[in-house]
């Protein structure tokens, strides 16, 4: 009897160990958070190192998808996304405005950059951005030897910028640039394969400074070198905001508004500033938190107050 006892004592606390161990795995069983974002981000590299963190910090499965701000966008609209990743200040307001996105706040920034050929054909070295574009426009469009733009040409954020530059050297885009001739080639590409392609080619490109240190050391051989990276128009900030769960009910707004809060605090504003400095010797992204008042122009952007889950 004393056996049957101790057997049936034994199976008990195998079942309490087994039933309360299954307990801890659905428990602690990973969310995901859906994002969207722009390869000039993914590109570097940050988005999987930060990727790798939040997991084992936090449990939650930060799934990226890099498009071109303009796609990242029209996916959120489709409600493919939690999250938005992106850097085109025209495109966000509008996308806000429409009643899509909540929860602003700035996270980082860098400056984009005018790349080309070592030789600079077009003579555009440390001009101004506007004047470097006239010239390249000018002798490209005269037929110069070895003078040609290399663009994106898919709505995203660094395109954005790039005919925000053209308008303000007093160009109308669609009709003095764009289409215009062999000299200006749009590769409908993110900013990884449009550097390769502008690389191939010996054009000049316009980037974000830190997929192009990105691109360069994985390709120490490529002829380019930044040729123009001084001027107001060059200023490049990163934002994130949730998807309007009044939109889409499905949003999952408790992992994007902790992860927005993760992003602005010291931890995460820590985590994008070390990023890049071991390997490159400077950080590819200053953090917001380095900025007096982000509010103010050129920023314009809270970068400090903390997001809460929004109420319907």
């Amino acid at each position: 009897m004393k056996k049957v006892t101790v057997a049936l004592s034994v199976l008990v606390v195998l079942f309490a160990v087994v039933f309360t161990a299954g307990c801890i795995t659905d428990d602690s069983e990973p969310t995901e958070l859906l994002v969207a974002t722009t390869t000039s981000l993914f590109d570097t590299g940050l988005l999987d190192a930060m990727q790798d963190y939040y997991f084992e910090e936090y449990n939650v499965n930060l799934l990226f998808t890099p498009q071109g701000t303009g796609k990242a966008i029209a996916s959120a609209k489709n409600g493919d996304a939690d999250v938005l990743l992106v850097h085109s200040p025209s495109q966000e307001a509008a996308f806000i405005e429409e009643g899509y996105g909540v929860n602003h706040r700035g996270i980082a920034y860098n400056y984009f950059v005018l790349v080309g050929p070592a030789a600079d054909p077009a003579g555009v070295k440390g001009m101004k951005p506007e004047e470097g574009f006239t010239k390249i426009r000018e002798l490209g469009t005269a037929g110069t030897d070895g003078v040609l733009f290399v663009s994106r040409g898919d709505a995203s954020g660094t395109h954005t910028a790039e005919q925000k530059i053209w308008k303000s050297a007093g160009f109308d885009y669609a009709t003095e640039v764009q289409g215009t001739g062999d000299w200006y080639k749009e590769t409908g590409a993110g900013m990884g394969d449009s550097l390769t392609t502008a690389g191939e080619l010996g054009g000049y490109i316009f980037s974000d400074e830190a997929t192009f240190l990105k691109y360069k050391s994985n390709n120490p051989d490529s002829p380019l070198e930044v040729v123009i990276a001084e001027g107001d128009s060059l200023l490049n900030r990163y934002t994130v905001m949730s998807i309007s769960p009044a939109k889409f009910p499905e949003t999952n707004i408790e992992d994007a508004t902790d992860f927005t809060n993760w992003l602005i605090s010291e931890e995460g504003q820590e985590f994008i500033g070390a990023y890049g400095t071991e390997e490159y010797g400077k950080p590819l992204f200053t953090p917001m938190n380095t900025i007096a008042d982000s509010t103010k122009a050129p920023f314009n952007i809270d970068s400090t107050t903390p997001v809460a889950v929004p109420t319907a």
